[in-house]
């Protein structure tokens, strides 16, 4: 079994990352764990203004990517096989892209609950993967938990 575990920095990562070590120790699954971050603005198409923008960005990317890498490590020391990815640019189309290049076979990933008025501005990952995801997408409920 090969499951892509997309992750955000929010208060629902440690119930995804603790879902994932049962579902994925149980299987004996191969598994990627995928933060998609912003995509840079000046690839986006946006001029930044200044050095502290870029320089904010530069450290925000190395600080997501440290903390990403020490899940995975984590992960590891329990026993799973576990690699770690950030990738640049947008959230459902990213994670969906990467399950293909990895070949993934199920997609999991975390539901913070959010309000109506939440998903209608901003709109919402797991149902963005669940229209949209040739693979079984398993959502980690995380509202309501410590």
């Amino acid at each position: 079994m090969k499951i892509l575990v997309a992750v955000d920095f929010s208060t629902a990562l440690q119930s995804v990352v603790d879902e994932a070590r049962k579902l994925g120790g149980a299987l004996n699954a191969t598994m990627w764990l995928l933060h998609v971050t912003e995509p840079n603005p000046e690839l986006a198409g946006f001029q930044v203004a200044s050095k502290e923008v870029r320089d904010y960005v530069a450290r925000k990317f190395h600080q997501e990517h440290k903390q990403l890498q020490d899940i995975a490590a984590g992960l590891r020391n329990a026993g799973l096989d576990c690699s770690a990815h950030l990738v640049q640019g947008l959230t459902v189309e990213t994670i969906l892209d990467e399950a293909g290049k990895f070949g993934a076979d199920t997609i999991m990933v975390g539901s913070h609950g959010k309000g109506a008025v939440t998903r209608l501005l901003v709109g919402s990952t797991s149902e963005g993967l669940l229209k949209r995801s040739p693979l079984p997408v398993i959502v980690v409920p995380t509202h309501g938990r410590s």
